[in-house]
This record gives C-alpha cells, structure tokens and sequence, in this order.
C-alpha cells in the first residue's frame, strides 16, 4: 500500500452503522478500526443494540437512532419500502446534528440511506459501502426472494410476475428518497433502486468483481474486497473438544435469517454422518438437539469456517465470504433478496446453492448436504475464488480510497 500524503492534522471520520442488522455494523467498524490513529480521527455513529458483541473499540462512539431489526426484515417480507418519509426524514435531521457536532471531513455509510441527503445538504464527502450487486453497472437476473406473491402463487408463477413488475417494484421503493430530497430542495436520484441505495461521492463494493457483470463501472465506484468479521464472544465450553473425525458442517443464519429454519436444520444435521456447529445469532437455544449437533448463541465464524467442509448460512454476503475465504463451498438457505442476489453469483461460480428458506424442509436439506460435502467441482471453484479474495485486502483497499479522496479534496494540508 502507498505511503500516504504529508498532512499538517488528522483527518477526521464520521461512520454512521445503520444497526438493521449486525452486516451493517460490522462492516463499518472493522474499516474504521483498520485506519491509523496517527493519521485519522474515527467517529462512530451506532444504535447500541449491537455494542457487546464488538469487543473494545479504539475509536470516538456516538449514540444514534436505527429502526429494529424487526422493522427491517418485516418491511422485506411484505415487499415494502425499508424506510418511509417520516423516518427518513427524522434520520435526516439526526444525522445533521451529529454532523454538526463532530464537523467531520469524510463521512462513511453502511445503509444509511438519508446520508445521500444529509451529507449532500452538510457539504461534506461521503462515501458509501455497498455490495455489487446493487450497483446499477451490474448487469444480472432477479430471483423473486420470499414475498406474500410466492407464499399466495407459488414460486413459478410469483418469478414471472415478479420479472414483469420488478421494476415498478423499484420505483415504488424510490418514492420516499424521491420525496424526501424534493422536501430538501435537492434533485431526484431517479426511479432505479440500485441508484438510490449506491448514491455518494464514492461507493465501495464489499465484494470481488471476478463474481459480477459489471459493465462501464464509472471512476469513483470500487471494489474493496469482503470485510470478514466475527463477533467478540466467548468460546462455548464444547469449543475445544467435538469430535473432527467427521466432515464438519458449519450453521450460521446471521441476525437476519428466518428462525424458522432452524429446527428443520437441525432435524436434517442429526441424520447426516457429520459434525455440525450451529450458531443461532443470539436467538433462543433449543432445549433439545441430536448428539452431533454443538450449538451457541454465536461462534468465531473465521475459525468454525477454516475447520469446515461446508457452511449453510442465509446466502448474505457475511456468512458467504466467511466460508469462500477458506476456500469452502457454501449452501445459502436465502430468504430476501440481497441474499438472493448474493447467492446467484456465487452459484454462478459453481462454489454454493441456493435453497429457498420459504419452501424448504429438512428433507431437501438432507439432499441439499449430502449432495454438496463430496462435490470435488464445488471445493474447487471455493478453493478458486479464495485464491481472488485472498488478492483483495479490504482494509487496505479502505484505507486507500480514503487517502485518494483526502488527496482529491486536499483535506489536512
């Protein structure tokens, strides 16, 4: 990595993690932990939710307002906006408080979405991290995610109205972005989703382009690589002494999995000839689970990941980059849409698959598992695109985009 530019102070940075769900604020936090002390002054805006599981942060920490988890996931599900007016609104004004009183250089987002507001009226460079498959330069098919259109229709019906109205389906996600710069003075950003959700001074993709279809990907969109994470909690007490003699399985649904799945998961682990380690991402253990089943409220996924032969987790990317960074083929049990499209490409690479979290039982799991372990192509085309992860350090790709933009506006000199 270059060296970076003589400045006569450090630069301060605003991270505003929208905690809808724990992807949003690991992200941010492990770039702003990877910037230099010497050179950058990190501020962190959080709903606290999430602090426990994020260990000790060197870094200046703000208290901010985020919709729950369950407002989140339930919007999803019914297929609605993620964010009405009032809240964006209200956001809005959050986040020019916040600007105003630590009068950052840069801002940095993680689906803060009024940032394409806020920073705009505050003056201030923001940059946005996203994934690449909301790039509006990412050329791709749309599988229709769980919906009250499949749950009504069935899947073959629901994926063909689906591709006819998806997109209205966008445009009718913009209107509340659309109104709310209108009530600010500022132009539209369009009709198009994928605009509203990547708009900034400079959007970073969390993902690898070898994965994606990009097609005239403009100068101040780049790819940083995946930021892999894992949170700040204590091993269980099984940790040091399941059995390895068996291919391991590792289970991770995230915060934003359907916690229905987890009993036909479990059901379809106990008749496999394996050994599996079942994170519940905080959601309630059962009382009872089959003898090859080890199960925590959370694990150190790098680990559980690098010890596995196959990982089934919600097909979003944290899960999914935890498992190809050790070159392990994955299942994602997908539910919305970005697990969706995540999912997609990396099927597409031949190294996971794909299974419907609204259709799927324990006895396509059991076939989906059995399948996938002895799948040599698989463990290859895993093994590949851990070789291209290895190649993008995203701390370092970070760190650099800041510099450049530092340099580009001459801040600190």
């Amino acid at each position: 990595m270059a060296e970076p530019a003589p400045r006569s102070r450090a630069i301060r940075i605003l991270f505003f993690a929208e905690a809808v769900t724990l992807a949003h604020v690991a992200r941010p936090v492990t770039l702003a932990q990877a910037l230099d002390p010497q050179e950058f002054e990190v501020h962190l805006a959080h709903h606290p939710r999430y602090r426990e599981l994020l260990g000790t942060l060197s870094l200046i920490e703000h208290d901010m307002r985020s919709i729950s988890p369950a407002q989140f996931l339930g919007a999803l599900a019914a297929g609605k906006p993620v964010y009405d007016l009032p809240t964006l609104s209200a956001y809005v004004e959050e986040d020019l408080q916040l600007i105003t009183r630590v009068q950052p250089d840069i801002i940095v987002g993680d689906f803060r979405l009024s940032l394409a507001v806020s920073a705009e009226l505050a003056a201030v460079p923001y940059i946005s991290l996203s994934n690449a498959y909301w790039s509006p330069y990412s050329r791709q098919d749309y599988t229709v995610p769980e919906l009250p259109l499949t749950r009504a229709l069935g899947v073959t019906l629901g994926q063909w109205l689906f591709s006819l109205g998806r997109p209205l389906a966008f445009a009718l996600h913009c209107l509340p972005m659309h109104r709310l710069r209108r009530q600010y003075g500022l132009p539209s950003l369009g009709f198009d989703l994928r605009r509203v959700y990547t708009h900034a001074d400079c959007t970073l993709y969390a993902d690898i382009p070898e994965l994606f279809d990009m097609q005239q990907l403009p100068s101040h969109h780049r790819f940083i690589g995946p930021v892999v994470w894992s949170p700040r909690d204590p091993r269980p007490d099984w940790w040091q002494h399941f059995p390895r003699d068996l291919p391991v399985v590792y289970v991770t649904l995230g915060s934003s999995g359907n916690a229905r799945l987890l009993p036909e998961l479990i059901a379809a682990l106990g008749e496999l000839n394996v050994t599996a380690l079942v994170s519940t991402a905080g959601k309630p253990l059962p009382e009872r689970v089959p003898e090859n089943v080890y199960m925590a409220p959370y694990l150190p996924g790098e680990e559980a990941a690098k010890m596995a032969s196959l990982v089934i987790c919600n097909g979003g990317s944290p899960g999914a980059h935890q498992a190809l960074a050790q070159g392990v083929p994955v299942i994602g049990v997908a539910n919305n849409l970005d697990q969706y499209l995540n999912m997609a490409a990396i099927a597409k690479a031949g190294a996971g698959r794909v299974v419907r979290a609204g259709t799927c039982n324990s006895r396509e799991l059991v076939a989906a598992i059995s399948a996938m372990l002895p799948d040599a192509s698989c463990r290859d085309a895993a093994r590949r695109l851990a070789a291209r992860l290895a190649a993008y350090n995203a701390r370092d790709r970070f760190t650099s985009a800041v510099r450049d933009c530092c340099d580009t506006l001459e801040l600190g000199k």
